[in-house]
């Protein structure tokens, strides 16, 4: 969709510009909100999709909640590869569920998640520390779930949630 494609090639000149500093991303709190409402808003328009069936294989998703006190406690490199594999598997999730919807409304909300989740996978993996590249060897905590809705609740509560105070956190340090 123009959203994902426009967060990543804005995202990738900028990082041309500024050596794969996140900056504008991270420094501008309107990007980050503006990715929670779309995210709420593909929750709520899958919802109204009509006979969305239940899914025979179910999507394994990651379990994204997370207590604030142990999320601040941890590196920004490692809240990264924790986002990283959250969105791995959600990705996987979703690519999964695509192909068990035909349905024309949730096969388009599914096109646009896929898109979104795979945005951010993509422009996280961009970003550089001393800690090196992600490596696709993690095992986040998952739950499988046969219902559609539930991919777009576990992307916006990602959102809303790691990537958000991921983003604050890194505010911090680029910011000033």
């Amino acid at each position: 969709s123009p959203p994902g494609l426009l967060l990543l090639t804005s995202f990738l000149l900028h990082i041309k510009e500024d050596r794969a500093s996140p900056t504008r991303l991270v420094c501008d709190n309107r990007l980050i909100q503006k990715y929670i409402m779309e995210a709420k808003d593909m929750e709520t328009r899958v919802g109204q999709c009509q006979a969305l069936p239940v899914l025979s294989c179910p999507a394994v998703l990651p379990l994204v909640d997370f207590t604030f006190q142990q999320w601040k406690s941890k590196l920004n490199e490692t809240k990264r590869r924790e986002i990283l594999c959250d969105l791995a598997l959600l990705v996987g999730a979703v690519a999964g569920a695509q192909g068990q919807v035909s349905e024309e409304c949730g096969a388009r909300q599914l096109s646009q998640l896929y898109r979104h989740a795979n945005s951010f996978f993509l422009l996280l993996q961009t970003f550089s520390w001393e800690g090196g590249h992600w490596e696709p060897s993690c095992s986040p905590h998952s739950m499988e779930q046969t219902h559609v809705t539930s991919i777009f609740l576990t992307y916006r509560q990602l959102v809303q949630g790691k990537l958000l105070f991921f983003f604050e956190d890194l505010a911090k340090v680029l910011c000033k």
